[in-house]
């Protein structure tokens, strides 16, 4: 198959072109290429998609299928429209924050949507899910619903990962253990994660383009219980040592956020409004042949790649530094 992947330089890109490569495919990647260079083996067309000629240098060859992982709707709307009569399928790579109830447990494809965002240039992560939803409707609007695979993808995890949502809870339990060093965790009972190894969802997209497949698919790791999800990450990390545990609220007082960003606890959200946000079903791609690796080998090769990062990043996207949580732990008493 001819499949045309509109970036494949950085994280995901990079892991759905090597998958198709390995699949033996003819692979482009249409990104302006001043990061990183296209993968071994698939060719690299250089082009700036805010550009009104973006595409001018791959409208004239057929592909199979366009594979997508923009989040400007902007961006979606011109490819979508530019490439309807060159691709056979478009694969849009959406996600699970398109959702409006997101405290409603393990709800499929079907639930509502967020209204979709009216602008052309999402301007802050404030409306990710909104301009991840103008997206997917730019796409069925130039390809239709039989030439539109659209994947809602959950927390995407594994090596390479610099949001660093997956790497820090393995990373801080191992640093704790070669100091002895206590580790502080949120108290978040009831709360469940979905952690997708990009591997494995590089790999099934890759799949699914190849059969053209059409529709929504929630994909998304296994749902494991919060408190499950830091014991493999503390197993993983070889910490020993005293977990202190802290209420939402007390967190919250402290300037402590959820989710990611500065000073934050990756994985943490607030309950009970974000109970079904990690239990979204999955079944639908699962029957389609996802195919998941356990968390905790994802959580090992997570750490594996945290370690060999050098140098170390200065500051993290997410996670508290080892200040702030000594510094917490000391106000706790603990």
């Amino acid at each position: 198959m001819r499949i045309l992947v509109l970036g494949g330089t950085a994280w995901l890109g990079r892991h759905l072109v090597e998958a198709a490569r390995a699949k033996g495919h003819d692979v482009a990647c249409l990104a302006r290429g001043t990061s990183a260079m296209a993968p071994r083996g698939a060719k690299l067309v250089r082009a700036d998609r805010d550009l009104p000629n973006a595409y001018d240098q791959v409208l004239d060859q057929r592909w199979d299928s366009v594979i997508d992982v923009a989040r400007q709707p902007g961006q979606v709307r011109s490819a979508a429209s530019a490439l309807a009569k060159s691709a056979h399928t478009y694969v849009f790579i959406s996600s699970a924050s398109v959702y409006a109830d997101h405290a409603k447990p393990r709800q499929d494809e079907s639930a509502a949507l967020l209204p979709p965002l009216q602008a052309d240039v999402m301007e802050d992560m404030n409306s990710y899910g909104q301009a991840k939803v103008a997206c997917e409707q730019h796409v069925l609007a130039a390809f239709g619903e039989e030439r539109s695979l659209i994947v809602r993808a959950g927390l995407i995890g594994g090596p390479g990962d610099e949001s660093d949502r997956t790497g820090y809870w393995p990373l801080r339990f191992a640093k704790a253990a070669g100091s002895g060093c206590r580790v502080l965790i949120p108290d978040a009972p009831g709360l469940s994660t979905q952690v997708i190894d990009v591997r494995d969802l590089a790999r099934w997209v890759v799949d699914r383009a190849c059969a053209g497949d059409a529709g929504a698919f929630n994909a998304t790791g296994e749902t494991i219980g919060f408190q499950e999800h830091l014991d493999l990450a503390r197993h993983v990390g070889g910490h020993r040592g005293r977990v202190v545990s802290a209420g939402s609220e007390w967190l919250a007082m402290q300037g402590v956020t959820p989710w990611m960003g500065e000073k934050s606890l990756p994985l943490w959200l607030p309950m009970p409004e974000y109970a079904g946000f990690s239990t979204r079903d999955s079944s639908a791609a699962v029957k389609a042949g996802l195919s998941r690796r356990s968390l905790e080998a994802t959580l090992r090769d997570t750490l594996e790649w945290e370690l060999s990062r050098a140098p170390a990043p200065a500051t993290r996207r997410a996670g508290l530094s080892d200040a702030d949580e000594a510094f917490l732990l000391g106000i706790l008493g603990a």
